[in-house]
């Protein structure tokens, strides 16, 4: 047995009040684009439900997509019976069976929208219950906390019954909060960043710094697989290469002592917002965590942060290393992110960094910069601007 539609679950997108419509018809929009290759489904939309007929298309294919649609909260594979006792009840079993094993509990849920069958829903509960402990001996009944709840919905043609619940990505649609620049280097943190970052609405463009030929061309054919990855949950994404060779260079010429990095990271953050301001973004997203480089001690990131006037958000301030390596290994980025790398920001690296760095004195060094607007607005002259789309992955270990 095959199932023979999936209910989709909108989550809390239907709590937003009058917001509710916008919400739903952005992830119902994504819903339909990323199926569009499944030409034989058909949609129904219900109040914070979305209801797709198979119809022949492949269940465990398509489940893989649902996945990764923002906004969709889980999700079931859903069987059909006629509104006749008998076939409801085998397939009824039939979907406890679906599971793969034999769970500790269960308990039956029936919703009776068609008022005219025959046995209200109280009984149904029973009745079908009945049919499953008879073909699965060990099953227990809890009603309170059940391990497994079976549903049954007895609609005005047929009936719905379904017992696994496959979670979604969650959160809020893409693009329904907005966008943002997401500044990516090519390690860990940064694409967690990016997902948390879509996963709460936002639609963002990725900003990579690179100090060509400091740093080498595979180092930014790492970041476009990164962006790849982070587009099958976002779409296609644009990505920003910034080349930062000769504002670097001259930086480090007129001032190479521990608040290099600072000064450095400023620039980026300023370059981040001409973006922004260039593309319509309204935020700039980072990875930090606080505490785990010099960079970013609270102090730095004060003095960081003032560089620009858009916020600054900063979904991994306050994760665990081990937090984020998770998302990252359920986001697929990981394995991509460990990969060796020329990083932009240790070229030049001063032997102690400050860590609580002066505004006063950070602002006096950059005054005697007088050439620093210049050559951030040459940066953002000759940055190269790229579509990416998920699947847009190179073979790395053809690279390495």
């Amino acid at each position: 047995m095959v199932p023979d539609l999936i209910v989709l679950r909108l989550g809390e997108l239907v709590l937003k009040g009058r917001n509710r419509h916008r919400f739903e018809k952005a992830v119902y929009d994504q819903i339909r684009k990323k199926l569009r290759p499944y030409d034989q489904l058909s949609f129904n939309r219900d109040f914070g439900r979305v209801y797709v007929e198979l119809n022949g298309e492949p269940y465990e294919e398509i489940s893989l997509h649902l996945k990764k649609i923002l906004g969709l909260t889980s999700f079931s594979p859903v069987y059909t019976a006629p509104l006749e006792l008998a076939p409801i009840q085998s397939t009824a079993v039939e979907a406890m069976r679906k599971l793969g094993y034999l769970p500790g509990s269960f308990k039956v849920s029936v919703k009776r929208v068609n008022k005219s069958f025959p046995h209200d829903s109280q009984e149904m509960n029973k009745l079908v219950s009945a049919a499953v402990l008879r073909e699965m001996p060990g099953l227990k009944v809890n009603v309170n906390q059940p391990e497994v709840e079976l549903k049954v919905e007895l609609r005005e043609e047929r009936s719905l019954i379904y017992s696994q619940v496959e979670a979604g990505a969650g959160g809020f649609p893409l693009g329904t909060n907005g966008k943002a620049m997401l500044m990516l280097s090519g390690g860990i943190d940064s694409p967690v960043a990016g997902f948390l970052a879509m996963r709460q609405g936002l639609k963002i463009e990725a900003v990579h710094f690179h100090s060509y030929p400091y740093t080498s061309e595979r180092s930014q054919q790492k970041v476009k697989d990164l962006v790849s990855k982070l587009a099958e949950y976002g779409g296609d994404i644009k990505l920003h290469l910034v080349p930062f060779t000769n504002l670097q260079t001259r930086v480090h010429q007129s001032y190479s002592q521990n608040l290099l990095i600072t000064i450095l990271r400023r620039a980026m953050f300023r370059i981040t917002e001409k973006l922004a301001d260039a593309n319509d973004a309204s935020a700039i997203v980072t990875g930090e965590s606080l505490g785990q480089v010099a960079s970013q001690t609270l102090g730095s990131m004060n003095v960081i942060g003032r560089a620009v006037e858009i916020p600054v958000i900063q979904p991994l301030i306050c994760m665990e290393k081990q937090q984020i390596i998770r998302i990252a290994e359920m986001i697929d980025t990981f394995n991509i992110s460990i990969l060796p790398h020329e990083d932009c920001c240790t070229l030049f690296l001063p032997p102690s960094p400050s860590t609580n760095p002066n505004l006063r004195v950070v602002k006096s060094i950059e005054k005697q910069m007088d050439w620093l607007e210049h050559e951030m607005d040459q940066a953002v002259s000759q940055t190269e601007t790229i579509w990416i789309q998920a699947g847009q992955q190179s073979e790395f270990s053809n690279f390495f």
